[in-house]
């Protein structure tokens, strides 16, 4: 009996874990499909969400092709037309002096070029045809035709004959650059001005590279449809007449009389060597209109050949490169001195012929043999050229009056004039002037100046103390007045009697300046040459002369300034002034001007 219950609880147990198992499996089971059915619903998401961003995708697509085939067709057409267009080779203009000489033009060339994909004729062929052309030997050039690169530079710079000749042979394999050389006529006339130009490279300088929007400015450009190969495609639209006319840039007319930067060139350069100098200035200018005449420096270069020059050759030193002044400075200090009401035309300075400031010992050039001049005079001053009386003079201003003289006189800032590469100069705060700035300021040591700030601001007392903004380009009226202005430096009354003065210094003196017809308002200077990134002085000088005439109506300016002479006396009355006095008078006779010096 017991065994029997036992069985049938048995069997139950069996029974209930069994059904437990299965509810077990089936729950499994539903969990699973679950599953299943939860990542069959994500996929699908996924993909409802890339076909939906696909469909949008293609939409824009459609959109802008419809924008681009229908909305805005002509902008594209305008895009495909542009890879078409092509202009005619366009010519620089042409520069002249103020007489119509012709210092600057262009001259078209040819580069010759052999495609070697394009080879009809065989190697050999072709340099039997091009060597008598090229005047090139055979062997030669059929090197260079058997080259392995895809264009071959056969010859470089051909004339325009010889492109011609070559352009005849219709060669399918040969191709013509053309190109535009700048060719100065005159030679080294006017480097230092006219600079230089390399269509190649597209650098330039002076002239050239100023007025480079004029010079390469078209009125009227032509512009054309052009095949693959290059040639022009003709409709009823082509201008026939202009596709065959060659397109040129405007001409520039310069402020330069060539006859007198001829002189000025020649008399320098003989200066130069006779002293066995280091180089030197003479710049020409009409003190009433700031038109440069004449700017020369030698040593010079050849434009045609600039790429053989070395760089402190090419550039303009007249404008970039700072001096003292030394004397010709002293007719600045004085009239500065008058127009801020310390001095007149009758004040009297005593010259003690030397002077200490702070340790420092100053004393005129002439001091051994004239030890104590006593009061002296303007004109005195500018004859004998004081050093105390220039410096007790600048002493009598004080420091911000006289620096903001000297700033309008130009000093420490560009003259503007229309040239590259100009300096300020080196003028020195007012706040920066002790007792010895002052003083070594009124006789030329305390600034430091460009050869072309010199004469400017010497002009205004050639021009009723107007400072006009020197120039080398001749512009008409609307051109000038947005770029040559005047500044009143000094009053018309101050700028006169300065100009007596000097006159005043030259007629009663001995000084190779004087002229025999014509009364002349000039001063020359020397100073000493510091050492390069040192301290101190070398024994080599800057001597200048600077000056005007006919004092009367001044109708030239003449700046000369020569850099450490070796041979002789190294002063600006022995150096400077003898050039000076030469292109005088040949400015005198070239612009026939009236004398007025009444003879007694």
């Amino acid at each position: 009996m017991y065994n029997k219950q036992d069985e049938a609880y048995r069997r139950r147990q069996e029974r209930v874990e069994q059904i437990r198992k299965e509810t077990a499996k089936t729950k499994r089971d539903d969990r699973v499909l679950n599953n299943e059915e939860r990542r069959f619903k994500s996929f699908q998401t996924r993909l409802s969400l890339i076909f939906a961003v696909l469909l949008v995708a293609v939409g824009f697509f459609i959109i802008y092709l419809f924008l681009i085939q229908v909305v805005d067709v002509r902008h594209y057409r305008a895009k495909a037309s542009l890879q078409r267009s092509g202009r005619l080779f366009t010519m620089r203009g042409d520069i002249f002096d103020r007489n119509g000489t012709k210092l600057a033009t262009d001259k078209i060339y040819s580069d010759v070029y052999a495609h070697r994909r394009d080879y009809v004729h065989s190697e050999e062929e072709l340099a039997k045809i091009l060597a008598p052309i090229l005047k090139m030997p055979k062997e030669k050039l059929l090197k260079k035709l058997k080259t392995e690169i895809p264009v071959i530079t056969l010859a470089k710079d051909v004339d325009r004959n010889t492109a011609k000749a070559i352009a005849k042979l219709q060669l399918r394999e040969i191709s013509l650059g053309k190109k535009n050389i700048r060719e100065y006529p005159q030679g080294t006339l006017a480097a230092h001005v006219l600079g230089y130009y390399n269509a190649d490279a597209e650098i330039s300088n002076g002239v050239e590279y100023t007025a480079k929007d004029k010079l390469e400015h078209v009125a009227h450009p032509f512009s054309y449809k052009k095949t693959p190969d290059g040639n022009i495609i003709y409709d009823f639209t082509t201008d026939a007449i202009a596709a065959t006319t060659k397109q040129k840039g405007e001409n520039v007319t310069l402020t330069i009389n060539a006859a007198i930067q001829h002189v000025c060139e020649k008399e320098l350069e003989k200066m130069v060597r006779e002293k066995d100098a280091l180089r030197g200035t003479v710049i020409v200018m009409n003190p009433k209109n700031g038109e440069i005449l004449a700017m020369a420096a030698y040593p010079t270069f050849d434009p045609n050949h600039y790429k053989t020059y070395k760089q402190n050759q090419l550039k303009n030193w007249m404008l970039t490169d700072v001096f003292p002044p030394g004397s010709t400075f002293k007719i600045i200090t004085v009239a500065s001195a008058m127009e801020l009401g310390k001095i007149n035309r009758y004040t009297k300075i005593n010259d003690t012929g030397k002077m200490m400031v702070g340790r420092k010992e100053v004393k005129n050039y002439d001091y051994r043999t004239h030890p104590n001049p006593g009061m002296i005079s303007l004109a005195y001053l500018f004859e004998h050229s004081s050093n105390i009386g220039s410096a007790k003079i600048s002493l009598m201003m004080p420091r911000e009056e006289f620096h903001d003289m000297l700033t309008k006189f130009g000093f420490g800032a560009r003259t503007g004039i229309d040239l590259p590469g100009e300096s300020v100069g080196l003028l020195p705060a007012a706040k920066r002037w002790d007792e010895s700035r002052r003083v070594t300021m009124g006789y030329g040591y305390g600034a430091s100046v460009t050869a072309i700030q010199m004469i400017s601001a010497v002009s205004a007392l050639a021009n009723k103390g107007v400072r006009v903004t020197p120039h080398v380009v001749k512009y008409d009226d609307e051109e000038k007045a947005a770029k040559v202005f005047e500044t009143q430096v000094v009053s018309e009354q101050t700028a006169k009697t300065i100009t007596d003065l000097l006159v005043e210094a030259i007629n009663n003196g001995r000084s190779n300046i004087k002229l025999e017809k014509f009364n002349v308002a000039a001063k020359t200077g020397t100073s000493s040459k510091s050492v390069e990134n040192g301290v101190g002085y070398t024994n080599f000088s800057y001597t200048s002369t600077v000056g005007y005439f006919p004092a009367e109506d001044p109708k030239v300016i003449i700046y000369v300034m020569v850099d450490s002479a070796r041979n002789g006396p190294a002063w600006g009355n022995t150096v400077a002034a003898p050039v000076w006095r030469e292109v005088a008078l040949q400015c005198a006779r070239i612009l026939n001007l009236k004398p007025d010096k009444i003879k007694k």
